[in-house]
């Protein structure tokens, strides 16, 4: 007891150490919010255990930036906005998301805690922003689990085209869905390291060829090169605004970066689970770091690919959209015009693990957050339990539920409600985008008026805040325009799904800023200490490669 008390002295006596010249030299100066209320403290009750090792999140930081959106949704951006114009706004939206993970990567860097960014949104911001951000976070990916399913239903009927079995199919993928997120964190890194392998082996081998089609190695050999570039064009228009072609084809741009930014949501999940990764300061950097190339390779040459080897006005492309199965990809339908006939098989059964792996991810996701949540008194405490193993087996549990919305899409009437279920969570992936890039303007403010050296985190990008201010800068725009189009013909449902989460949000932040009477945090006051471990406790030795197999598994893992 009176080691217990001494040491609590100290943590006082550090509490109040004075400052020199405004500067705090941490860490024995460093803010400590001793206050309940914030439940900055609560390591004691979190219970997730570390069992997720390098190779899985490297593998894992892989498969959230590789989905259907490339290989099925890219066919869909292609019609509507023309070869230059989808890359465009993949190359956008990806700089986007880019920025966010960056944001979001030095702060878990150095609080790699449970809660994560929406946990740095109330440590860091406002408590109000944390519990809103949290709460969005939490149904846009339990809205986006049921969806991926219903997308790997779809992906089924290539093969079985007896729609009463769908609903089989659909409680099956359920199931196992759940038993997956029930079993554990390290059956979850196995499985999704499996899925990341199938997702990289596919779209390298689709990469090249479609390169080898392209330059006319097909055995049609029919050399296509940038010919669609030409004709029809490398843009197409929106047909919005008939009497200027120029602004008729910037909006066509603008109409797909939703569709852009679907396939890049998920990307964040590699630092979601850094209170459940193995030296994760170590391992989070450098998959931060590494996304940025993945990006370029996968994203940017994959849609490059596709307005090379298919025109936007091709009329398979457009009879085909909606379709969802392997037939309607671009990849697809040009390696069978050039006479590749077994290929479309192979591709609907790597893009089905892609579309099941998705919705794995989003229902972790979603767990993990709401446990957060429910860590810092911003949910029910009960949701805080967990198994001896680690398992928050009730934060779990609540999630699973969701996933049996995917039933909705059985049944013709509430199939709309469904789309809409879709699009929400499709469009609050903007707010949580956003909130991450303000997050980290916040918290480099604070580090910085403390006194703390940025560049000594295990991971810190040298063009920040910049990144983050383009970050932030754009998500607020996406998160305006992303529904434009319905002012040209205005649909209620459409207009409802595109901006319904903002007031949503704005709801959520200000009902718990009047109820728990918050503020935003002086950055004098933040606490950059509290519950968060040190290198000590988290990070191993990091043993280094002994041959060139394993020298070629750290660059790949």
């Amino acid at each position: 007891m009176e080691k217990k008390e001494q040491e609590k002295s100290n943590r006082d006596g550090r509490e109040n150490d004075s400052l020199e010249d405004g500067v705090v030299p941490p860490p024995y100066g460093a803010v400590r919010q001793t206050n309940k209320a914030f439940h900055f403290d609560e390591h004691d009750l979190d219970r997730v255990q570390r069992r997720l090792k390098q190779r899985h999140v490297q593998m894992i930081a892989i498969a959230g930036t590789i989905g259907t959106g490339l290989f099925l949704g890219s066919g869909g951006a292609l019609a509507t906005a023309g070869p230059l114009g989808a890359l465009i706004a993949y190359a956008l939206v990806g700089t986007v998301a880019y920025s966010s993970l960056c944001a979001v990567g030095e702060m878990s860097t150095w609080a790699p805690i449970s809660g994560t960014f929406p946990h740095f949104a109330a440590r860091w911001v406002d408590p109000a922003l944390g519990f809103a951000t949290g709460w969005n976070y939490f149904y846009t990916n339990a809205i986006s689990t049921p969806s991926e399913i219903t997308a790997a239903v779809i992906l089924l009927t290539f093969w079985d085209h007896n729609t009463d079995h769908i609903p089989a199919y659909t409680a099956v993928l359920c199931v196992l869905v759940c038993l997956i997120n029930i079993f554990g964190v390290r059956y979850f890194g196995e499985s999704e390291f499996i899925f990341a392998l199938i997702k990289l082996t596919l779209i390298i081998g689709l990469l090249l060829v479609g390169l080898v089609v392209d330059l006319g190695g097909g055995p049609k050999g029919d050399r296509i090169g940038f010919r669609y570039w030409k004709n029809p064009g490398a843009i197409n228009r929106a047909g919005l605004v008939n009497s200027h072609i120029g602004i008729d084809r910037f909006l066509a741009m603008l109409s797909v970066l939703v569709n852009a930014a679907f396939s890049f949501q998920g990307m964040e999940l590699v630092v979601i689970a850094a209170s459940e990764t193995e030296s994760p300061r170590r391992n989070i950097a450098k998959a931060v770091r590494r996304v940025f190339y993945r990006i370029l390779i996968f994203y940017i040459l994959g849609i490059l690919m596709i307005g090379m080897l298919v025109a936007y006005n091709d009329e398979d492309l457009l009879s085909l959209q909606g379709n969802n199965t392997a037939s309607s990809s671009p990849f697809v339908i040009a390696i069978k015009r050039a006479g590749i006939n077994v290929l479309p098989h192979i591709v609907n059964g790597c893009i089905f693990t892609s579309a099941f792996s998705a919705g794995n991810s989003f229902l972790f996701c979603s767990s993990r957050v709401l446990y957060g949540l429910a860590l810092r008194g911003q949910a029910p405490r009960i949701l805080t339990y967990c198994t001896k193993k680690g398992l928050p087996l009730y934060a779990v549990l609540v999630a699973s539920c969701f996933s049996f919305l995917s039933f909705m899409s059985v049944s013709s009437g509430s199939n709309k409600v469904f789309v809409w279920f879709v699009n929400l969570s499709t469009t609050g992936g903007f707010t949580s985008w956003f909130v991450m890039n303000i997050t980290y303007i916040y918290f480099r403010r604070g580090m910085l008026a403390q006194g703390y050296d940025l560049t000594k985190n295990s991971y810190h990008n040298k063009w920040q805040p910049y990144v983050s201010y383009w970050g932030a800068a754009w998500t607020l725009f996406f998160i305006f325009v992303n529904g434009f189009a319905v002012f040209w013909n205005f649909d209620a449902a459409g207009f409802l799904t595109a901006y319904i989460n903002i007031p949503i949000f704005v709801v959520l932040y200000l009902g718990y800023k009047v109820w728990k009477r918050t503020q935003i945090w002086d950055p004098m006051e933040m606490d950059f200490v509290t519950g968060i471990p040190t290198l000590e406790e988290t990070e191993e030795p990091e043993i280094p490669p002994k041959n060139i197999g394993e020298k070629i598994a750290d660059i790949i893992f």
